[in-house]
């Protein structure tokens, strides 16, 4: 079956590899941006099953026009990809509210508002695939990304219950948890403050590593856009699926720190409950 996917993010890095392979794959896509015009190039020889918008994921009246656009071009909606974002380096207290707010507007809130526009139709529909881009960063706090770590956390818990509720309709949800993937993230599309000395050894090292991972990173996006085609396809598709060894690796380091330490302070954790009658 021929599905009709609406992506976020599209003209470059992880999105834009998600595009080629939705194409590639024979399905119907409108690719999205702020900026539609570096979308020029995606989907040449593709006539027919490609369509563009302009989407500033922060925007209700865009989100729902964006759907709108999909709907009206391919007659339906399967699958949205929530890929748009970004996340800064700098310590807490040097990120002005300005930048917390614009960093989980984007990464939160833009989830939210494309969300919420895809469900009226999925739920007449009965069906349809929720993909959630969140991070590593929303699985285990990243260093010197405060905001952007709190709204992958955010989409992490809002796609928990999202997921719940689609259940009830034939909707399923999927949380993508990338690693380092070669992708602009980690390049112009970040900026990096090492910041005070004080806070040099986890804001400091973050920017540093950052410039010497940059295109270093073991994720494929090619590889890493296959996966999530494959997620679809799939008749049970997991909640989560972290992309990448690294991904692995920390996850299951900070899962396995999380359950020891829930061990350590359980007798006191369980004391604050009333004597049983």
């Amino acid at each position: 079956m021929r599905r009709t996917w609406l992506v976020t993010g599209s003209s470059r890095g992880f999105g834009r590899a998600l595009c080629e392979a939705i194409l590639d794959a024979g399905d119907n896509l409108l690719a999205t941006a702020r900026d539609p015009d570096g979308l020029a190039g995606l989907g040449d020889g593709c006539p027919g099953r490609l369509a563009t918008a302009r989407l500033d994921v922060t925007s209700e009246e865009d989100a729902t026009a964006a759907v709108a656009t999909a709907i009206d071009a391919f007659g339906a909606l399967d699958v949205l990809v929530n890929n748009a974002g970004y996340g800064d380096v700098g310590s807490v207290e040097d990120t002005s509210i300005d930048s917390f707010r614009r960093q989980i507007d984007t990464n939160l809130f833009g989830t939210i508002l494309m969300t919420k526009a895809v469900i009226p139709h999925m739920r007449e529909q009965r069906r349809g695939h929720i993909v959630q881009f969140s991070s590593v960063g929303g699985r285990v706090g990243a260093p010197g990304r405060a905001p952007y770590s709190a709204a992958k956390w955010g989409v992490e818990g809002f796609s928990e219950v999202l997921a719940l509720e689609m259940k009830l309709i034939g909707v399923r949800v999927t949380i993508v948890e990338p690693g380092g993937f070669r992708t602009d993230f980690a390049g112009s599309s970040t900026m990096l403050d090492a910041g005070r000395a004080e806070y040099d050894a986890v804001v400091g090292n973050a920017a540093r590593m950052q410039e010497a991972y940059h295109g270093k990173q073991p994720g494929d996006p090619r590889l890493g856009a296959q996966a999530i085609l494959e997620v679809v396809a799939s008749d049970a598709p997991p909640l989560r699926l972290p992309l990448g060894s690294d991904a692995v690796a920390a996850i299951e380091h900070s899962d396995r720190a999380r359950l020891d330490e829930l061990e350590r302070w359980r007798a006191l954790s369980v004391s604050t409950d009333f004597p049983r009658e």
